[in-house]
């Protein structure tokens, strides 16, 4: 290990850079996290919103992860959020089918891998018998995969599905209704090694590894509020509102010019430096020789998720959340807990429901008003109780870059952690961690970078941050 104080800065406050600058201080280096907002969290945050109900908490988007996620969970055990963001005891998924009003869920048993799942598929009411027996051959096929073979990244996983004779009544109601929700791109658009990944790693790894968490409180009371602490409590030096503008190499290490606001610039010097910032702004801060082929960074699209935030002025859905078939409506949940939402001074309850659309490429730009067109009568439709209901509040979140496209093809476009600069590491889920873009990928990203720059720096393996299997 080195002898003299190591001195680090993390550039970019999500959940990477937030994982990687604990992993750093934890194994004893100054770290100072520059991020340009004025808060951590990235594209996990809260905001406080005034409606006619009331005050609401609001989540920038409704934020999922697995049991299987097992870096993410480690990092809320880290920051002491982990009771704030529990799991499911056993995956249990309620689908409404719009068109034929009729519920199935996807939940799973005790049993062994892949029976965990067969009673649930066996009496799944979207799919007709040939294409549940169907559904069988194709999972079986799918066991057989390896993701990181670099041959299914350059394939479609709509190609695959239909080779293996999916229906696309079977795309839509199986398929596709975990795949979008995963990938942020329905099958035809997605890479199959990350098709492969999700479904090998969520249904088919271990019985409980698909149960499903989420959080119980704002996303900025987790990844703001208590990452901050976490981070200061192990000695990181935290500056919002700067922006990282340059990076140098010297003859001792980084020099990294950051500008923050009214405070003018600012110069910093470190031994190590992780960029855990989008691919774009990576781009632009990298330098030259860095990274071969760095503007192949500028090839990893980018892919939406749009959130719709509807406020009743009564209980209309009775359980957590359901995912929806037959509709332009994706994924519903209750937030009214979560967003602090007041009682109506008459005592009548409001509930507030957040309704989840990924891959919106089709109507991320679309104004508020057509949204609401669109999509209040389908809520209806889904939800008998919503007839009648008066709206207190309907307003829009539109994350336009909400993750990296998962395109075949991608994967030979990720990067690793380390660079060819010395000293200097990537870290952002768009990196190659083997997973689309998840916060499990986030994190993973994060871990790995703190993994390089301590190797480098000459500490013992069994000093390093153990990355979760």
């Amino acid at each position: 290990m080195t002898s003299h104080a190591t001195t680090a800065v993390v550039i970019g406050g999500g959940l990477a850079g937030t994982t990687a600058a604990l992993a750093l201080a934890d194994a004893g280096l100054r770290v100072t996290l520059v991020e340009g907002r004025p808060r951590l969290g990235g594209l996990v945050f809260s905001f406080r919103r005034e409606s006619t109900a009331g005050e609401l908490s609001v989540d920038n988007g409704q934020h999922v992860y697995l049991r299987c996620c097992t870096a993410y969970r480690a990092l809320l055990e880290r920051i002491g959020a982990a009771e704030l963001v529990p799991l499911q005891d056993r995956m249990d998924v309620p689908v409404l089918d719009a068109d034929r009003m009729r519920l199935g869920r996807l939940r799973r048993t005790a049993l062994p891998v892949p029976l965990h799942l067969a009673q649930s598929l066996a009496g799944y009411p979207h799919l007709s018998p040939v294409e549940r027996a169907g559904v069988v051959r194709a999972t079986l096929a799918l066991k057989g995969l390896d993701p990181a073979d670099p041959a299914l990244d350059g394939i479609d996983f709509g190609s695959w599905l239909r080779r293996y004779g999916q229906s696309p009544r079977a795309v839509e109601a199986l398929w596709d209704l975990v795949g979008i929700a995963t990938l942020n791109a329905r099958a035809a658009d997605a890479s199959m090694g990350l098709a492969a990944k999700v479904f090998k790693t969520g249904l088919l790894s271990a019985p409980g590894a698909a149960d499903i968490g989420w959080s119980r409180v704002p996303l900025g009371d987790v990844h703001d509020a208590l990452a901050r602490t976490a981070l200061e409590k192990a000695g990181v030096r935290i500056a919002l509102r700067t922006r990282a503008t340059d990076l140098d190499r010297t003859d001792d290490g980084w020099r990294v010019s950051v500008a923050n606001g009214p405070h003018g610039s600012e110069q910093l010097t470190a031994d190590t430096v992780v960029l855990a910032v989008p691919q774009r702004e990576t781009h632009a801060l990298l330098p030259d020789g860095a990274l071969p082929g760095k503007d192949r960074l500028l090839d990893i699209g980018t892919a939406p998720i749009l959130n719709l935030h509807v406020v009743y002025d009564r209980t209309v859905l009775r359980r957590p959340f359901f995912a929806a078939v037959g509709s332009p409506v994706q994924w519903v949940f209750d937030r009214t807990h979560a967003s602090g939402l007041p009682g109506l001074p008459d005592g009548a309850g409001c509930q507030y429901l957040a309704v989840s659309q990924s891959a919106a490429q089709e109507e991320i730009d679309q104004p508020v008003a057509k949204l609401r067109a669109r999509y209040l009568p389908e809520l209806e439709r889904l939800l008998p109780a919503a007839r009648g209901a008066r709206i207190r509040d309907f307003f829009v979140t539109r994350e336009r870059t909400a993750t990296f496209a998962p395109a075949p093809g991608v994967g030979r476009l990720r990067p690793a952690a380390r660079t060819r600069a010395p000293g200097l590491y990537l870290a952002g889920a768009w990196t190659a961690t083997g997973w689309p873009a998840t916060m499990e990928s986030a994190v993973r990203s994060g871990t790995a970078a703190a993994r390089e720059a301590l190797t480098e720096l000459g500490f013992p393996q069994g000093q390093l941050p153990q990355e979760a299997a």
